[in-house]
């Protein structure tokens, strides 16, 4: 049965514009479901059968379970952040004493041309002065704002042959006319209830204020911002969520910055997950000899969605290992790690769909056409245990609207709350059971 719909995943995209916002959507839930904040900056107590999360820079976030018993753990990974734009330090450019834009910079490889002519916002965090200390604010303008207009056909003929777009020349939304020189910031801190002069810092960007919607014939497609990787954060939590018993640590990982390369404090390619990890461990008891036994019972499920056959393109898709929406999960492939399925990781995931009564599929980019990577593969440097890098197949990826099936958010929950209950052991190098 259900336990969710898809108005829900919709909901929880709506309510996080920003990677800040979908951490803290993501804390809100956990906090209804008892779980229990604990700081980096902190002592942490683990209890048996506690609850626990822990975030670092509000865009990354770790949660975990602790039962009575545990030779492992279970992690499933994705990432908090979308491609789009970000506002510079300086945020305001008037031109011709008749326009006022904004100053953006791109963040990510989005698909530029879908943010022309659509109302957009600004979401995002600031730093406040109070007092002697430094506080942070969350900000979502919640209005249409901005726009990004198109140049008409009939100044830029060509355009339709094919236009290599400048953000820095066509990017830039427009805010006002003259007159709204000089209010940005105070917008914002109106919107936060703080004095503009207060603000020591900012990271704001544009968000799309089209919601997402449910369409086709039996509905079965879901169209919204943020599709990557909202859709695989959101089952990865009801997942944890709904887990009623385990033997291993169960463990979701929401991370930061994959869309420019993870190599952050905050991103896959930092320590947070392998500091979590060790904490965890110390805090426990758990001595080095006894950690390194349970690393290799560990498991990871690296989960970011991947490209679906597109109806209009399906040459570009490789000739038999194309997934298609609504069809099951997607195991991803790359022979040169790309992605960190093997042999022995989609074996594993494989067996756990089978347990779910989930279908899945598989994807492997054409030979001649280079494919994107995901924080499957960077997670790796800093913790290492056997990974599959799986999705959601999708359209339109780093669209500003893209489009994904309505039935594979199911699949991934029911999968995700299988591997959280699931035994996973490596009995020796090449020999694994599944319980």
């Amino acid at each position: 049965m259900q336990s969710f719909s898809s108005e829900e995943l919709l909901e929880f995209i709506d309510q996080s514009p920003t990677c800040f916002h979908v951490v803290q959507t993501l804390k809100n839930i956990l906090d209804t479901q008892g779980f229990e904040q604990l700081q980096e900056s902190g002592e942490w107590v683990l209890k048996n059968g506690g609850k626990y999360y822990v975030t670092r820079n509000q865009s990354s976030i770790i949660a975990f379970c602790v039962p009575d018993t545990f030779d492992g753990f279970h992690i499933m990974a994705s990432h908090s952040d979308s491609p789009g734009f970000k506002i510079k330090e300086i945020p305001e450019l008037v031109s011709e004493k008749k326009y006022t834009r904004l100053n953006v910079e791109g963040y990510g490889g989005m698909l530029m041309s879908t943010w022309f002519d659509r109302p957009l916002s600004v979401a995002g965090r600031i730093l406040v002065r109070e007092g002697s200390e430094i506080r942070t604010r969350l900000v979502k303008v919640g209005r249409d704002l901005l726009m990004i207009p198109s140049l008409a056909i009939h100044m830029n003929r060509g355009v339709n042959e094919g236009y290599k777009y400048n953000v820095q020349k066509d990017l830039l939304p427009l805010y006002g006319d003259a007159d709204a020189a000089g209010t940005f910031m105070d917008v914002i801190a109106e919107e936060a209830g703080v004095d503009a002069g207060n603000i020591l810092g900012h990271d704001l960007f544009l968000y799309p204020r089209v919601r997402g919607s449910i369409w086709g014939k039996d509905r079965c497609y879901i169209s919204s911002p943020r599709l990557d990787d909202l859709q695989c954060v959101f089952a990865s939590l009801k997942g944890l969520i709904s887990v009623s018993s385990c033997s291993q640590i169960p463990m979701i990982a929401v991370m930061d910055n994959e869309e420019v390369g993870s190599t952050t404090k905050q991103g896959a390619a930092s320590d947070f997950l392998k500091e979590t990890v060790l904490r965890i461990c110390r805090e426990r008891g758990i001595n080095e000899t006894e950690r390194s036994r349970m690393m290799a019972s560990s498991f990871m499920i690296s989960a970011d969605n991947a490209q679906a056959a597109h109806p209009n393109y399906m040459e570009k898709s490789d000739a038999v290992n194309r997934p298609f929406m609504n069809e099951g999960i997607v195991i991803k492939y790359n022979a040169n790690q790309r992605y960190t399925s093997d042999g022995v990781s989609s074996a594993v995931f494989k067996m756990l769909c089978e347990k779910a009564e989930v279908p899945y599929q598989v994807y492997v980019n054409r030979s001649d056409i280079a494919g994107g990577s995901t924080l499957g593969n960077i997670s790796e440097t800093q913790i290492s245990m056997n990974t599959v890098d799986i999705g959601l197949a999708q359209l339109a990826m780093h669209s500003v609207y893209e489009t994904a099936g309505a039935r594979d958010t199911e699949y991934l929950v029911k999968a995700a709350k299988a591997f959280f209950e699931s035994s996973i052991k490596c009995r020796e190098d090449g020999v694994y059971t599944i319980g």
